[in-house]
């Protein structure tokens, strides 16, 4: 039967896999982004500003109980929403496709318009979270009940390719040396693809798989509207306050939100730096491909250890060595110029950075499924979907303040002196133009990354002596400090 079932909704599960792959693509536009801007020589002010590109997905929560219960009844639940988001993301990608040369700027007179590029792909990342509640939503009504256990293994596989070919496969067919190198007999100054080629493509697919799926694919009728269903959206928001306000959830939301600080200038800053000293950027979005089946088989392994009663465990272990990890990304950054040479960089350097990321996966994993692990376990069952989406939400913002603060504070942390000029500082733009014009060069004797990397190094230290053990406390909770108190 299990066997049999799987054939017979093998549509559906392609189906799912497929909207997950799009949803992917935004996403992995938007990783983009900030490498080209940083190629282009953008200031970590706007990196910081372009950050905020990533929070969307970490807060639908506050507009999925909307999604949920919002439809046209005669379209169907999921596809109200499925198919207007996919068309306006379609559209707009088709738009932006004619105007986004204009906005990365052409690199001499024209600098980037980082507002602009900011404002639109925050849009995109939210109707792309949007499409993404509805798909998850739909996916417990589109398979039968013994494989909806699929639903999250499309979910994983679709983002994690769409995410590959929005970022990795963009990347490469962009850069004009990668394509001369590996992909032409006659050398060419432009790459492959250009990011508008690249708009404009994947908007022509999303308006072609959308139609497909308002016409072809009916929704499962739901047997009986079920009774969450239909206490409607003021209860679901009530909810979600009521779960904030006890005491272990709370304490868990303060905690987890202040964990990540640690590893913040190493994740958000690193990469950047890197491509700042000349790493091309294409050969760091490639460094991800040896990646995917180690991001593959490392839950499988870390579910093992994070199935017990004591998830959190793991969690507490891998923190020390993902801070000092974080002191390595340090290292690496500062001997990147020592090893430059004209063609670029020698293949041993890249097996180093290689490594380097491989073993800050083992413990970015350890630590993000230890905390799924918990959250799976804590959520009270009769409303499963809201509270475990609220807790992975918090845990989600957790990664993303600190890494918005810490692309911030790289310029203002970094100290440059006027060299060759008497009496010049170059602590502002104005500043460092003066000292140009006084024949001096600005000269920078403090890079605030390496600042910030130690500091972060630090603070993670002390939430891990002081607050870490609070957290692996909350285990022993029992399951009434989180059992949600109704009031029928």
């Amino acid at each position: 039967r299990g066997a049999r079932g799987c054939r017979a909704e093998l549509g559906s599960i392609l189906l799912l896999l497929v909207l997950y792959v799009l949803q992917g693509i935004p996403l992995g536009l938007a990783g983009s982004v900030p490498l080209i801007l940083q190629s282009k020589s953008a200031s970590y002010t706007d990196q910081a500003f372009f950050s905020f590109v990533f929070w969307p997905f970490s807060l639908k929560l506050l507009w999925a109980p909307l999604v949920d219960a919002v439809y046209l009844r005669g379209f169907g639940r999921r596809k109200s929403w499925l198919v207007p988001t996919q068309y306006v993301l379609g559209l707009f990608m088709i738009y932006m496709s004619t105007q986004v040369d204009v906005l990365l700027g052409d690199g001499e007179s024209r600098g980037p318009d980082v507002v602009a590029l900011t404002v639109t792909f925050f849009l995109f990342e939210f109707l792309a979270a949007t499409q993404d509640i509805a798909v998850d939503g739909w996916a417990l009504t589109m398979l039968s009940r013994e494989n909806v256990g699929y639903a999250s293994t499309c979910n994983s596989v679709g983002q994690t390719a769409g995410y590959f070919l929005g970022n990795v496969l963009f990347l490469a067919l962009e850069s004009a040396s990668f394509c001369n190198k590996y992909l032409r007999f006659q050398p060419q100054p432009q790459g492959i693809v250009t990011l508008s080629d690249f708009l404009f493509f994947w908007g022509a697919v999303f308006l072609i798989t959308t139609t497909l799926v308002a016409l072809l694919k009916k929704e499962n009728k739901e047997l009986t509207p079920t009774k969450e269903e239909t206490k409607g959206i003021t209860d679901t928001y009530r909810l979600l306050f009521s779960i904030i306000k006890m005491p272990a959830v709370l304490t868990f939301c303060l905690l987890i939100l202040t964990a990540k600080v640690g590893f913040s200038a190493a994740d958000a800053v690193t990469g950047l730096k890197l491509v700042e000293e000349g790493v091309p950027k294409e050969h760091l979005a490639l460094l991800a491909v040896p990646m995917v089946p180690l991001q593959i088989i490392l839950p499988l392994i870390i579910s093992r250890y994070t199935a017990g009663p004591q998830p959190l465990n793991t969690f507490y272990k891998a923190m020390p060595f993902r801070l000092l990890l974080g002191l390595e990304f340090a290292f690496l950054v500062w001997w990147t110029p020592k090893v430059k040479h004209e063609g670029g960089f020698p293949v041993y350097y890249y097996v180093v950075v290689l490594l380097s990321y491989a073993l800050h996966q083992i413990t970015l994993y350890s630590m993000y499924v230890a905390i799924m692990a918990f959250n799976a376990k804590v959520s009270d069952p009769l409303i499963g979907g809201t509270y475990m989406t609220l807790l992975n939400t918090v845990s989600n913002l957790g990664g993303n303040w600190p890494s918005t603060v810490a692309l911030w504070l790289v310029d203002p942390l970094t100290v440059k002196e006027c060299a060759g000029a008497q009496e010049q500082t170059c602590g502002t733009a104005a500043a460092a133009e003066l000292c140009t014009k006084a024949g001096g060069s600005c000269v920078t004797t403090l890079d605030g990354y390496y600042v910030e990397s130690v500091v972060c190094v630090i603070l993670g230290f002390g939430w891990w002596f002081l607050l870490g053990p609070k957290l692996k406390k909350l285990q022993d909770e029992g399951q009434s400090s989180w059992k949600c108190k109704r009031t029928n």
